[in-house]
């Protein structure tokens, strides 16, 4: 007994645990995206606990190792340099058009990048893959849902950014579509990133008398927008994107009374409207995992989960020996894979995997403190 109990006492050094494998996210941490950058954090903290309750990769715990890109797309390039150099067949990040962008040119013989921006549009077959649903299929359910709802004077605002140029450019294509016929855009505004001020914006879209806004900036300029409308007396329908629920409950106070952002399926729709049932389950367990951890079901959550589980679900494949090209040949390959924001068909819209059937409107309840389904996919009204 005093034998086995002593060989017992040993047994961690010889049964020593496998080495993690490490994955770089290079998320905006601090500066003007920092609200996306730490809710995405806290996001994939949660994801790497769960995989590694599933068994990491063959064995091996997940790690996510978090680089600061400081919201500039200088220190995104340096980041991403440093990544190459060092050669691992993936990372994950940026969460800002801007810094993927300009980390896309980089990227020619890998390591594979799955960008966290919607508003990213990787070219088909190369090493960067973005999240979600475009900002194509975003906007374009948008505008379905403001002309069925009857609000086709529209007015926008928009920063001088790259998501703004992005917003602009998508904007101008959707309104030469002949479903968007009946819309107008009787005003269309741009703000920088810099302003503390929107007043003149404002004034031109109320002399325009529109219907509804769109504000389209992301991080703390949004701000700026809402007060703006705040201040101008503009009590419109608002549609935006991007805004964590952090975001919303500090600006509570100048909020629009009913606001609206598109999205990929991942809010909770209360049986308002039925999705596959395997993306249903991913959803579920996707809200118990945030819910145990008193985190918000929010659209950061949903840029990161499904790229960490895709990225995962690609080395359980491989192998974590797997090279750059094989992961991106299999992730561009991969087809009907369940997700929380729909079924991924990588083969059908390559270097993203979801459509515009995968996209819903909601609308923000501050009684219920979140995202409610006001569409069905698609963007037409429930």
């Amino acid at each position: 007994m005093r034998l086995l109990t002593f060989l017992l006492l040993f047994v961690p050094v010889f049964a020593q645990a496998a080495d993690p494998y490490p994955i770089t996210v290079i998320l905006p941490l601090t500066g003007n995206a920092s609200f996306l950058g730490v809710s995405a954090q806290k996001t994939m903290t949660v994801l790497e606990q769960e995989v590694n309750k599933q068994g990491g990769i063959d064995g091996r715990p997940l790690r996510f190792v978090f680089k600061d890109d400081e919201s500039t797309p200088q220190t995104t390039v340096q980041l991403t340099n440093a990544e190459i150099a060092a050669h691992p067949a993936v990372f994950m990040g940026s969460a800002l058009v801007a810094m993927c962008g300009a980390s896309a040119p980089l990227l020619k013989t890998g390591p594979v990048d799955y960008c966290l921006s919607p508003a990213t549009h990787p070219a088909p077959g190369s090493y960067m893959f973005s999240c979600d649903t475009s900002t194509t299929d975003l906007i374009a359910a948008d505008l379905r849902f403001l002309h069925d709802r009857g609000w086709t004077r529209i007015a926008s605002i928009s920063s001088t950014d790259a998501s703004g140029q992005d917003f602009e450019t998508t904007i101008s294509q959707l309104l030469k579509q002949p479903e968007n016929a009946d819309i107008q855009f009787v005003a269309r505004t741009r703000f920088t990133m810099g302003d503390v001020s929107v007043g003149a914006q404002m004034e031109q879209l109320r002399a325009a008398a529109p219907q509804a806004v769109i504000v389209w900036t992301t991080g703390a300029p949004v701000a700026t927008t809402f007060k703006g409308l705040v201040q101008s007396g503009l009590d419109l329908p608002v549609v935006t994107a991007n805004l964590t629920t952090v975001q919303l409950e500090q600006y509570a106070a100048f909020l629009p009374k009913e606001l609206y952002i598109s999205s990929p399926l991942y809010p909770p729709h209360d049986g308002l409207t039925q999705y596959d049932p395997r993306v249903e389950a991913a959803q579920k367990s996707f809200y118990a995992a945030l819910t145990a951890a008193h985190l918000p079901i929010d659209i950061m959550a949903s840029h990161v989960w499904d790229p960490g589980m895709i990225v995962v679900a690609t080395l359980r494949k491989l192998g974590p020996s797997a090279t750059a090209e094989q992961v991106r040949a299999s992730i561009a390959g991969l087809t009907d894979f369940a997700g929380v924001n729909g079924l991924y068909d990588f083969t059908k819209v390559p270097q993203r995997g979801l459509d515009a059937g995968s996209t819903v409107v909601t609308r923000w309840s501050p009684a219920e403190g979140r995202w409610v389904v006001a569409s069905k996919p698609g963007g037409l009204p429930l």
